[in-house]
């Protein structure tokens, strides 16, 4: 029995993470009760599935409620005394700013939810109260303005734009939604297993019995419902506001909880906004079995990169010759994978897109340098003084210099120039930046198709796919289509980015056709035997040979 590779073992070490993970997953989503009478065990609840209590929703300068209640800063806006934690709701109010909050003060909202019926209105005994449970969040939020886009020939929109971009400091913005999450209904804990993530929210009583639990979902705030204040803030200035209330269960609760901590965490890590904004739609903007499936394609998508990219290097490691490859291919490739990534790095595309794209465009310079057979001495970049091409090699790039001709004189040309004059003529930019990087790249696009043509020719020329990296190709086409998934999915994906995906599937499946036209036979693994050898400087005998072995 032949010991397992080391691609066997991390694919099996990769399917048992993802059958752990998901017991994991489904543990944490469906949580285990204490069912114990000994308090010294369970951690139960204050509150009971019937009860009802008091809401208040009310907005305050001061982040501290007792000292709004204090001050009369207080100013509740909704009032309902027979809530239920399981009833979910959805109101609109138009609420008025504050000349402190128009002056680029801060502005919170106060939730105050209560047992006592004692008042019908917030008093220092209401917030000082045992049975009071109280979650505040702001309001507000400082944001650099979103810079406008518009048509680079009109002088007038030229102007207006270069005093906005000229202004880069944050002003005031305004939390258009906010959605308060609630535990739904009484659940017992496990003192010894306590989840970390809800520690803070555990208020308790007399009887060491946790109050209901609130708590306004920052996970769910997304940039579209931030409204920038009017530069007009003369009072009286009126805002939309939705309260949006979703009671949760225990298990969905922690979820959120812990993916709120988890975005935390990647702006600690330097994520922008736009990323996190990505992996909130994702998150929140699908339904439970659209997000596992998400994750599972995400998973198989890191195990097929990791792959592609093992195998992709593996095979240009040893590969010292051009017999059978374009090397105009992998030139465009590189300039249009380069071309690319600075696209997408204007555009602020997200990380899970900009980061593979940076990778790709080292790999293909990498491989330009081995069939370039140039060399570094010292600071320079010198050809290797031994190699002389091959019989086959010059027939390849005699082939290959030929197809490319043709694609660069009479048709990319029209394509760039024409798609550059129709983007600054009908399409609103940023910057001329802007529109100088998106026709390169749309350039690029087309060309990085264009580009790959005359591998397809040098195969069909040559009637022979073996030269071709197919374990490869094979891990990249299913990447491929998960790329296709992801570009639809993530919103910040360009448009152009968008259809450049179906691009290398129309390739892959030439490819597959191909491959099928021209199976693969026996002097391929001559060629695997006799290394950089062409299949010229093989002979009859060694042929003969090595065909007997396979039979063998």
């Amino acid at each position: 029995m032949r010991p397992l590779s080391c691609t066997s073992i991390f694919v099996y070490l990769f399917l048992g993470y993802i059958i752990y993970s998901t017991y994991i997953f489904y543990t944490f989503l469906y949580p285990s009760e204490c069912l114990d009478k000994d308090v010294k065990k369970c951690l139960n609840p204050a509150f009971k599935s019937t009860d009802v209590f008091q809401l208040f929703l009310c907005t305050s300068i001061e982040s501290e409620t007792i000292i709004a209640v204090i001050d009369t800063n207080l100013d509740c806006y909704h009032h309902n005394v027979s809530f239920n934690l399981a009833e979910p709701f959805q109101l609109n109010f138009q609420i008025e700013l504050p000349p402190k909050t128009l002056n680029n003060g801060s502005l919170y909202q106060h939730v105050i939810l209560t047992k006592l019926m004692s008042s019908y209105q917030v008093t220092t005994n209401i917030i000082q109260s045992k049975h009071t449970v109280i979650f505040v969040a702001p309001l507000t939020r400082y944001l650099v303005p979103t810079e406008n886009i518009f048509n680079l020939l009109r002088s007038d929109n030229l102007k207006t734009t270069q005093s906005t971009k000229d202004s880069k400091r944050p002003v005031t913005h305004w939390r258009s939604k906010v959605i308060v999450n609630g535990l739904q209904g009484p659940f017992s804990l496990f003192k010894s297993a306590l989840p970390y993530e809800m520690l803070y929210l555990f208020q308790l009583d007399s009887k060491d019995r946790y109050l209901p639990i609130i708590v306004i979902s920052d996970a769910r705030q997304r940039l579209l419902d931030l409204q920038q204040l009017p530069k007009e803030n003369k009072p009286p200035v009126n805002m939309p506001l939705e309260v949006i209330y979703e009671p949760l269960p225990m298990g969905r609760l922690r979820l959120s909880l812990l993916i709120e901590k988890a975005f935390e965490t990647m702006k600690k890590m330097g994520f922008g906004e736009r990323e996190i904004e990505d992996a909130k739609g994702i998150f929140f903007e699908t339904n439970g079995s659209f997000l596992l499936l998400t994750i599972l394609i995400v998973s198989f998508h890191a195990l097929f990169d990791f792959l592609a990219f093992k195998n992709d290097i593996q095979f240009w490691r040893h590969r010292e010759t051009m017999e059978g490859l374009s090397f105009n291919s992998i030139l465009w490739r590189f300039i249009s994978q380069f071309l690319i990534t600075l696209y997408l790095m204007d555009q602020e595309s997200s990380k899970l897109i900009t980061i593979p794209s940076m990778i790709a465009t080292v790999i293909e310079l990498w491989k330009m340098k081995k069939l370039a057979h140039i060399e570094f001495k010292g600071l320079r970049l010198i050809r290797k003084a031994d190699y002389r091409p091959t019989n086959m090699e010059t027939k390849t790039i005699e082939l290959d210099s030929w197809t490319l001709k043709i694609l660069n004189y009479y048709i990319l040309p029209p394509l760039l120039g024409g798609g550059a004059i129709y983007s600054i003529l009908y399409i609103k930019h940023k910057s001329l930046y802007s529109w100088a990087i998106q026709s390169a790249v749309n350039g690029a696009y087309c060309f990085g198709f264009i580009s790959m043509l005359p591998q397809l020719f040098i195969n069909y020329k040559l009637k022979s796919v073996a030269h071709l990296p197919w374990r490869a190709f094979m891990y990249k086409a299913f990447n491929t289509f998960i790329d296709d998934f992801f570009a639809f999915l993530i919103p910040s994906v360009p448009t152009s980015h968008r259809l450049a995906t179906f691009r290398d599937d129309i390739i892959f499946l030439i490819y597959l056709y191909q491959r099928w036209l021209y199976p693969i036979d026996r002097n391929r693994m001559i060629v695997a035997q006799f290394g950089d050898q062409s299949l010229a400087d093989v002979s009859e005998e060694q042929t003969k040979t090595m065909a007997h072995k396979k039979n063998d």
